[in-house]
């Protein structure tokens, strides 16, 4: 089924340009948000999305890094 959506020029521009860099289209990125935002298995949807994001754009931390509760909350003054 087709369907008509408006948006601004600037927005739609934007848009395409992401698209293109994922190798996909506007018309795909569209079906795609549809289909999650109807999924019966959001949650699964979602953690998918996660994993395949992680492994895509993680950052690296040093060799030896641990996490450290307090750096983290640490706030330049």
């Amino acid at each position: 089924m087709n369907i008509t959506l408006s948006a601004d020029e600037e927005t739609v521009r934007l848009t395409r340009e992401y698209a293109r860099q994922h190798g996909t289209s506007l018309n795909q990125l569209v079906r795609d948000f549809l289909n999650r935002l109807t999924s019966t298995e959001e949650g699964e949807t979602a953690a998918d999305e996660f994993s395949r994001l992680a492994l895509k754009q993680a950052g690296r931390s040093p060799k030896g890094f641990r996490f450290d509760r307090e750096d983290a909350h640490h706030r330049s003054g």
